[in-house]
């Protein structure tokens, strides 16, 4: 094994660096993986263009890879061996909270950067830390006693596990948070990589009317969500989004409403109140606006709705993910859509963001590819 470790470490608003950590030496209940892939995802455009902190950081919170190195109590804990090709949720617990206890280990302070500045996550810890490899943007990733890790099932490549994370995000809150199910009717907002992931997860769970909006520049995507199950999809640049929800359904309404936009500001929301059905609608929001002018709290609480934050996953939803590639049964290798090696971190996350002028859903870094 190499002595040095390459790794693409933010160090600036906007700005990635090429560096080089020493190999570390793992305890006993520790391992090292030797990451395969490492998706990009908005939360990472964002966190690249307004860092939360000044410390150089490995972003890449969406890892998968082989176990490289592990020690004896590490395999004995978590049933792997050197060699076992696994998905590596971002969250690091302390397993000692109610939260933890619970198996909301997404919830613990020991992993929530926003409040603890001494945070372990994937992706967003310092690299000034110990072990420094905590995130996918490099050629191996430094796996604690406490990782929360899912072996990847045979005959699913590294590339289509790297898919785990939006799939297992559009699973969490569109059948745990919202309560998809059988003949629920549903409108996803923004056919982006969430969005898609959660047309599968409500065609699935037995959604009998799923609606799907987008912009005229997401043609392509709005394509693929119907290949995928949407029973209609409606360009908000040029239909009545509301009118034609409401044509479709008769009147009604839709029982939920998923909210997967990104830089649309308060007009999904706005739209998600009125189209949802008369009493007891759900709706599942990001939550991107730090404040919100003049909200129809009123409308909100006359039609009963339940407003809830998208946030994370469980480790049931990953497991799910994971069974749903292994099925085969949806074309989600259409996802992924771009690839790129390490040495061009900041043109894969700025395709993302769209910077490029690709439509990109899904972009995926490999670390190991030749430039």
């Amino acid at each position: 094994m190499a002595e040095q470790v390459l790794a693409a470490v933010r160090t600036a608003s906007g700005r990635t660096e090429l560096q080089e950590f020493p190999m570390p030496d793992i305890p006993d209940d520790g391992a090292l993986l030797k990451v395969e892939v490492a998706g990009i995802c908005g939360t990472d455009v964002k966190m690249y263009a307004k860092p939360p902190f000044t410390d150089p950081v490995i972003m890449g919170h969406e890892n998968v890879g082989v176990i490289a190195k592990a020690g004896r109590t590490f395999a004995e804990r978590k049933g792997l061996a050197e060699g076992d090709r696994v998905f590596v949720e971002h969250y690091v617990g302390c397993y000692r909270c109610e939260w933890c206890h619970l198996g909301e280990y997404r919830h613990c302070e020991a992993t929530d950067w926003r409040t603890n500045p001494d945070a372990r996550r994937y992706g967003y810890t310092s690299a000034n830390h110990p072990y420094h490899l905590w995130g996918g943007f490099a050629q191996y990733l430094y796996l604690p006693w406490n990782s929360v890790i899912h072996r990847v099932p045979d005959g699913v490549s590294a590339e289509l596990a790297g898919l785990v994370t939006p799939l297992s995000n559009g699973i969490q809150w569109a059948l745990v948070t919202a309560g998809v199910g059988y003949a629920s009717t549903v409108l996803i907002q923004g056919p982006g990589q969430q969005g898609l992931s959660q047309v599968v997860a409500c065609k699935q769970a037995g959604a009998s009317l799923i609606i799907v909006t987008g912009t005229t520049r997401d043609a392509a995507r709005l394509s693929l969500a119907r290949e995928l199950g949407a029973d209609h999809v409606v360009d908000v640049a040029q239909e009545d989004a509301l009118a034609r929800v409401l044509n479709i359904t008769g009147g009604r309404g839709v029982d939920v409403v998923l909210d997967c936009t990104a830089g649309a500001g308060t007009a999904p929301v706005l739209l998600g109140i009125d189209a949802l059905k008369r009493r007891e609608g759900r709706m599942v929001v990001q939550g991107e606006l730090a404040a919100f002018p003049d909200f129809p709290l009123k409308k909100l609480t006359e039609k009963s709705i339940a407003l809830k934050s998208a946030r994370g996953h469980s480790y049931r939803s990953c497991e799910l993910a994971l069974e749903q590639l292994a099925s085969g049964r949806f074309p989600l290798e259409k996802l992924s859509t771009h690839s790129f090696p390490l040495t061009e971190v900041d043109r894969a996350i700025r395709t993302v963001g769209g910077e490029s002028g690709e439509d990109a859903v899904h972009v995926s870094l490999l670390p190991w590819a030749a430039v």
